[in-house]
């Protein structure tokens, strides 16, 4: 059907939404039931202890929600079969429920899969709380951590509130992710129908699903080779250029490809057939510009005159050697003026330098372009907001805005505003009095410019996030804040400080962001606002004290091979973490950014912040000056581009390549010129490749534990997987 032929408040929804979403809904399916709950204990637990345990170990294995989202669908069915439908009274109480009220519904597995997300992960704080302890001996109660752990993550919950108002209601905030979830709830919902699409689309997603987790056993484990194929390197193997040149593993990918799921989607944390076309080739053009043509200068030019780790993220001496950070703290943790000027100033590779300055760009980028390019829309929304503060008769925001799914979602209660400021009150007063108590290596008044200057970056990160999956990674700008912050004052120079200063800000932004993206789904699915809220904080209350709990039985039981005394035999319990925000501590709060930046070679990376400033505008007034080019200026995101320079950490090159030919296929040719095909399979594919990835790697994880190692062979070779014997670094 055209779309002119569509109803309005149909042809008012982006073609990707009414393509992928039900508009039908039943408001009386149930949500919150006894198999709800049940479900949630099988599935957070495993979810939290996994997580938190691989905060500490090298490698680690995602806990794959998307399968939590299969899993569920299919146990809730079978509980719906054999659960008796007694109803239970609570004791001195009206309150009753059934232990089986009819038919698994698809609103309790988002609900599952919801709080699942939630719950299955680890508050910021567990960092700081193990930084106490390892290297300063420093105990922190476990009612004080437990409910600081809990307090950042619902005071992020709860300053999602700023942003909710302007990108959940509108349809054209997409948010791709949530898409993809809804995508797979959709085709589960579809399983116990007899269409023949129906039946196609379920034996796709399982085929992919199940080739998944067969196929990373190979690139993961028995065939590594494949997840980098450096073909410059199988031509020369021995020529250092030529291998410099090709490998994804210490060069600069130049031609290499992978055939590993995992690389491709993790790099830029998006998923190539979710996230925009637009996006994708930004980010490519981003690792080319990187990888293809800054580093080459940077070794074989003069872009940079330290030569020494040009690929690394590691600090270094004069000389090229290792810089020994921690050397520079004293035996009362403040700054060792006598270390420092027997090694001399702290260097930093060229890439690294580089990677700092587009980070800063991107934080101050995203606000530029927001007020630029999302000014029209913003203003609709305050538009709107204002009709509805004039109004007396009770509207929600789905009451002003005119598509179908708005109109069905009217039905529901919605979550009242109240409720975010009781629980950002409860949130604010716990950080509050822990920090007032002296506990968390912080002065109280930088919680205030945390809250302050999270608050405002809400809204800009999560509109770009809403429109193209892109996440932009806040940490470093936060603990160069802090550094500033705290050289301005006397005492609080701890360096477990910037660790909690980030813990806090990084997760108000990070959970504010997740809410929005599980109450999207919460709106494409057509589940009561209210039941999405509780689901989010159930799932918390479950996960953090589980969380706490696998911290204090690591930090008791592997404190030795954290620290360096014992070393693992299975080579996994590192605390490479850990070891980067002890890194991180002390060069922002001991050495401090004032010396840091005094640097020659430091100085030019805050410049970035001018860049990111003014960057948006010129290609503002180049959008303004040339409306109608073929050109598109305003696809150009420099906060997307800034975050892709800022996003190759250390050697690891390869992927990107392979990462642009499935967008290609995906989002550009299917989605342009296949789009039947694409709608039906192209989510389900994603998200059955993501699933089984997870699996594998949870397999692996496992494996590895056992201390087990794939033999060595021609495609796993010992000196080298990718067969670059010459790679000088």
């Amino acid at each position: 059907m055209d779309d002119d032929d569509l109803p309005e408040d149909i042809r008012d929804l982006p073609k990707i939404v009414r393509n992928t979403v039900s508009l039908e809904d039943d408001p009386s399916a149930p949500c919150i039931t006894f198999r709800y709950f049940l479900l949630c204990f099988i599935f957070i637990p495993p979810g939290a202890i996994l997580y938190q345990m691989a905060q500490y170990r090298t490698t680690a294995a995602a806990y794959p929600i998307l399968f939590v989202q299969i899993a569920s669908y299919y146990i809730g069915h079978w509980l719906a079969q054999v659960l008796p439908k007694w109803i239970v009274r609570v004791p001195f109480t009206s309150f009753s429920f059934s232990l089986n009220p009819g038919p698994f519904h698809i609103k309790e597995n988002v609900l599952v899969a919801v709080t699942a997300s939630s719950g299955a992960t680890s508050s910021a704080a567990w960092a700081p709380i193990s930084l106490a302890k390892i290297y300063y001996d420093t105990d922190i109660p476990a009612p004080v951590a437990i409910f600081f752990m809990w307090a950042i993550v619902f005071i992020g919950y709860a300053m999602a509130a700023l942003a909710r108002q302007f990108l959940m209601y509108d349809p054209i905030y997409t948010w791709p992710y949530s898409l993809m979830q809804t995508a797979l709830f959709e085709s589960l919902r579809k399983t116990n129908r007899e269409s023949s699409i129906a039946r196609k689309q379920k034996l796709v997603f399982f085929g992919v699903f199940f080739f998944a987790i067969a196929w990373h056993f190979l690139p993961e484990y028995i065939f590594p080779m494949l997840s980098s194929l450096a073909f410059l390197c199988w031509v020369a193997p021995h020529n250092s250029i030529a291998n410099f040149l090709g490998s994804g593993i210490g060069g600069v990918g130049f031609l290499n490809l992978s055939l590993d799921w995992g690389t491709m989607s993790s790099l830029f944390s998006t998923n190539p057939m979710i996230a925009p076309w637009w996006t994708t080739v930004i980010l490519t053009v981003a690792y080319v510009f990187s990888c293809w043509v800054l580093i080459p200068a940077a070794k074989w030019g003069n872009l940079a005159s330290y030569k020494h780790g040009l690929m690394s993220n590691r600090l270094f001496m004069e000389n090229g050697t290792r810089y020994p950070i921690t050397s520079l703290l004293t035996k009362d943790l403040t700054f060792n003026e006598t270390a420092y000027r027997e090694y001399g100033p702290i260097f930093a590779g060229p890439q690294f330098l580089w990677l700092l300055f587009f980070d800063y760009s991107s934080y101050i980028s995203a606000v530029t372009w927001m007020a630029l390019f999302g000014y029209p829309q913003v203003r609709e929304t305050i538009r709107i907001l204002r009709n509805r503060s004039q109004q007396r008769n009770n509207l929600t925001a789905n009451d002003f805005y005119t598509d179908r799914l708005n109109i069905i979602m009217r039905s529901y209660k919605e979550v009242p505003l109240w409720w975010y400021a009781v629980l950002f009150t409860g949130s604010f007063v716990t950080i509050l009095t822990i920090l007032v108590k002296g506990y968390f290596f912080i002065p109280v008044w930088t919680f205030f410019v945390a809250i302050f200057t999270s608050g405002i970056m809400i809204l800009p990160f999560s509109w770009l996030y809403s429109i193209s999956s892109f996440q932009v990674a806040i940490g470093s700008f936060n603990e160069l804040m802090y550094g500033y912050m705290v050289h301005g004052v006397q005492g609080h120079r701890h360096p477990a400080g910037s660790t909690t200063y980030g813990a806090i800000a990084g997760d108000i932004w990070y959970r504010a962001q997740y809410m929005l993206q599980d109450q999207k789904i919460g709106h494409y699915m057509h589940v009561a606002p209210r039941a999405i809220f509780f689901s989010q904080m159930f799932g918390e209350v479950i996960g953090v004290p589980l969380n706490y709990g696998i911290i204090r039985w690591v930090l008791q039981e592997k404190r030795d091979y954290l620290l360096g005394i014992k070393k693992d035999p299975n080579g996994q319990w590192t605390g490479q973490q850990l070891a980067t925000y002890l890194t991180m501590g002390t060069m922002y709060v001991t050495v401090g950014p004032q010396r840091l930046f005094s640097q020659h070679t430091w100085s030019p990376v805050l410049w970035g912040f001018l860049y990111g400033a003014l960057a948006p505008v010129l290609i503002f007034a180049l959008h303004k000056a040339f409306p109608g080019s073929k050109l598109k200026f305003h696809l150009w995101n420099v906060t997307i581009f800034g975050g892709g320079m800022a996003s190759f950490y250390g050697n690891i090159s390869t992927g990107s390549i392979s990462r642009f030919i499935v967008g290609y296929i995906s989002m550009y040719y299917f989605y342009r010129k296949r789009f039947q095909t694409w709608r039906r399979y192209n989510y389900l594919i994603a998200a059955a490749l993501d699933a089984g990835f997870d699996i594998t790697m949870l397999l692996l994880f496992c494996i590895a534990a056992g201390g087990a190692k794939a033999p060595y062979w021609w495609g796993n070779n010992e000196d080298n997987v990718e067969r670059c014997f010459a790679m000088d670094g």
